[in-house]
């Protein structure tokens, strides 16, 4: 594994002269087949001693301050070893709704751009080539004197578990940071979500297909908080700090809503009501991911609106006590559960309810997943026992402006669905999520980190006084615990 360290580089104000040209002159040029890069093969000063680490550096000097909502120019170059593997020109923002506001490490949005600003391609890591990447940092808070995760894995085991599972998940790459000459410490490098052959692999879906087989797919949903959207990309830095009600600002255009509430009783009540109204978290919003809200038609809305209320009402029709079943003619059974398995291991306490994915594509069925936005979970999800679901979430939690929608706890009730969770749950109990296996997982990601002196290095500016041995121990217990559990429950079923 390899991650990038950020330094300033010799050529900063050839660049800079650049960039400051590129924020003029952004236009639409064609793509280039190859990245923009500098014929430089020397390190130049980093801002922090690395050493003999071999943990990708990633240096990024920008033509401005950085905004939300809004990429500016910048120049990212990425050193291994203290040595050039390549610079690219990228826009870059600030990202993250919750996380931003509590959070002193900020997380950034990039774009990898050619020299007149417009998206262009780039493989980092030997990865496919895409334009859309996310530097996420781990919600840290100084002066509250918290961390969401101590350990600074939960994403990577997340994700990794996933792929391990054979479901996709965004590919991650520790690196350690450098902007404009300052330390930022350790990020996850990691694809962002979105429809590509290499990412969430759909069928594309045009403005024009809105008839037959062309109006089935591809579809992305998320159930999600809706942060606001492009609409504020002119808004100044300080309002981002405290825009709650933008995380919750549904309308008919960037969402729709289920017709059932939380318990699975019908609506009584117009949807799209004012941000955390009073019953408002009865409600589950469906925001349109893939096309763009502004790039779907009135139906294509229709019809995946369609889709999710026909699957509802057969999931709240089909009788449990009879072999046959209706609502698995609208969704991929085997998705829902493995989706259900991951979330309930990794204790993911926002999964179901926020940060998460489901799709569609052309004549196929609903499915859920890639999973998303695990750093609240594992040893740090308490607000779920260590011996209940994370789909009990309703009775732990009350009036949250999110909740767990009634489409987990009623498939619970269903043996078939039940049967189905037991066999795979074995199947990846003898492999992949063996205790030995996550074990050595957690093991070998933080040895990673550890021998190449990124926590140490990372301490100097994110520290909340933790041990971080001590939080890896914390870690593997939980895993032992929380599978123990799991298998006396899902043995059972």
């Amino acid at each position: 594994m390899s991650t990038f360290i950020v330094m300033n580089s010799p050529y900063t104000s050839k660049f800079i002269g650049i960039l400051l040209v590129m924020m003029m002159f952004l236009q639409s040029c064609k793509k280039d087949d190859e990245p923009t890069k500098k014929d430089d093969t020397t390190s130049g000063e980093f801002a922090i001693d690395v050493g003999e680490s071999q943990i990708p550096y990633v240096v990024i000097t920008t033509s401005g301050a950085i905004q939300n909502a809004k990429k500016i120019a910048a120049e990212m170059s990425i050193y291994m070893e203290k040595e050039l593997l390549q610079t690219n020109f990228i826009g870059i923002e600030y990202r993250g709704s919750t996380s931003f506001r509590l959070s002193d490490k900020k997380s950034y949005g990039i774009e990898t751009w050619d020299e007149a600003g417009e998206d262009l391609d780039v493989s980092f890591f030997g990865w496919p080539e895409e334009e859309d990447w996310i530097l996420m940092g781990q919600v840290v808070n100084l002066e509250e004197n918290y961390q969401f995760d101590n350990t600074l894995l939960y994403h990577h085991l997340g994700y990794t578990i996933s792929r391990k599972m054979d479901r996709y998940a965004a590919r991650t790459q520790y690196v350690e940071v450098e902007i404009n000459g300052d330390y930022q410490g350790i990020y996850v490098f990691m694809e962002k979500l979105k429809r590509d052959g290499d990412r969430i692999d759909l069928s594309k879906l045009n403005p024009d297909e809105i008839s037959g087989e062309d109006l089935t797919g591809g579809y992305i949903l998320k159930i999600d908080k809706t942060s606001g959207g492009d609409g504020n990309a002119n808004q100044p830095l300080e309002y981002f700090e405290n825009n709650w009600d933008d995380d919750a600002r549904y309308t008919a255009e960037n969402s729709f809503r289920s017709a059932y509430d939380i318990n699975g009783q019908l609506l009584n009540f117009e949807p799209h009501g004012s941000p955390y109204h009073a019953n408002m978290y009865l409600e589950t919003y469906f925001n349109y991911e893939y096309p763009d809200a502004d790039d779907l038609v009135a139906e294509q809305k229709t019809y995946i609106q369609n889709h999710i209320h026909e699957f509802e009402e057969a999931l709240l029709a089909d009788d449990f006590s009879s072999e046959q079943r209706t609502y698995t003619d609208f969704i991929d059974v085997s998705t829902f559960v493995d989706y259900f398995l991951i979330n309930e291991l990794c204790r993911n306490v926002d999964a179901y309810r926020l940060s998460t994915y489901l799709t569609k594509d052309k004549n196929g069925l609903l499915s859920m997943g890639p999973v998303w936005d695990m750093n609240i979970g594992f040893d740090n999800g308490g607000r779920i026992p260590m011996d209940d679901w994370v789909i009990n979430y309703n009775n732990h939690v009350s009036q949250d402006a999110w909740m767990m929608p009634f489409w987990w706890p009623r498939l619970m009730e269903d043996p078939q669905f039940r049967a189905l969770v037991k066999t795979r749950w074995q199947e990846l109990r003898s492999g992949a999520l063996s205790l030995t296996s996550l074990n050595a997982l957690v093991d070998e990601s933080a040895a990673y980190l550890v021998d190449n002196g990124a926590i140490a290095r990372n301490e100097t500016v994110w520290s909340i006084g933790s041990d971080y041995n001590q939080s890896i121990e914390n870690l593997k217990n939980y895993f032992s615990e929380r599978t123990s559990w799991m298998d006396s429950e899902i043995n059972g079923f």
